[in-house]
């Protein structure tokens, strides 16, 4: 039986009573370590994305409902290990300590989870916002066999992160609704000025085209005046008029 697919254009799409409520356990050790490791997972239910290149509002899916995400961590600056979590109009700022996870049944592995809390504006003087996103990585405490069959052989010994890999959790505080109003209100503000835009574009437009137009009519009117044949003929019968009468007496 194949894996159950339950994503598409990014959003989680679930027959109608179904919920997705994993816990930090299942997220860990049946999501993210089957992620890490490219094993089979229990259903593809889980979007990958790069959530620091967006928005918590600019994400895929009910910004009213919780939210996963498989995303790669990006690095700040070139040589170093401290993650980029900027994003275009704030950032994620840790908060608390990291809270470990473990399973009795996978010891030499540990995974933890980070608590952010997005803060609009540039750091450290951004505000706080109801934004929270828990971001679940693998930590390798041992020695430990690889999942798949091709790896399994051979084994890998460190204390930091196992993979690239990090599974995001965002959701809004319980309880508020402040930032799906903000939220709106931001679409809104958006959409008026795209509006207002529109209507100075067309205006310009419209003044432009109007421009040209009495221009080209002035300039065909004059064209016409001189290609007049009535007219050539009156302004060269005057001219020769001025001749004879300007012309010296013999």
């Amino acid at each position: 039986m194949g894996c159950l697919k339950f994503v598409k254009d990014g959003v989680i799409r679930l027959p109608p009573g179904f919920r997705f409520q994993p816990t930090d356990e299942e997220i860990v050790f049946q999501y993210l370590l089957r992620k890490t490791f490219s094993c089979p997972l229990p259903a593809s239910i889980i979007p990958e994305i790069n959530v620091c290149k967006h928005d918590p509002w600019d994400l895929p899916g009910d910004l009213e409902q919780d939210r996963y995400f498989f995303s790669n961590k990006e690095a700040k600056y070139p040589n170093g290990n401290r993650t980029n979590r900027a994003t275009d109009t704030g950032y994620w700022k840790a908060t608390g300590v990291d809270k470990q996870i473990v399973s009795s049944r996978r010891k030499p592995l540990l995974g933890l989870r980070k608590t952010l809390v997005f803060h609009k504006g540039k750091s450290p003087h951004g505000s706080r916002t109801d934004w929270i996103m828990h971001e679940y990585r693998l930590i390798l405490t041992g020695k430990t066999a690889c999942c798949s069959q091709q790896t399994a052989k051979s084994s890998q010994s460190s204390s930091v992160q196992l993979g690239n890999w990090v599974l995001c959790h965002i959701f809004l505080k319980k309880g508020s609704t402040k930032a799906v109003d903000e939220t709106v209100q931001v679409c809104k503000n958006y959409k008026n000025i795209a509006e207002q835009n529109v209507r100075m574009d067309q205006h310009r437009f419209e003044n432009f085209t109007i421009g040209n137009l009495s221009e080209v009519a002035s300039t065909s009117s004059s064209s016409s005046f001189f290609s007049d044949p009535s007219v050539l003929t009156e302004v060269s019968s005057s001219q020769c008029d001025y001749e004879e009468t300007s012309s010296p007496i013999v």
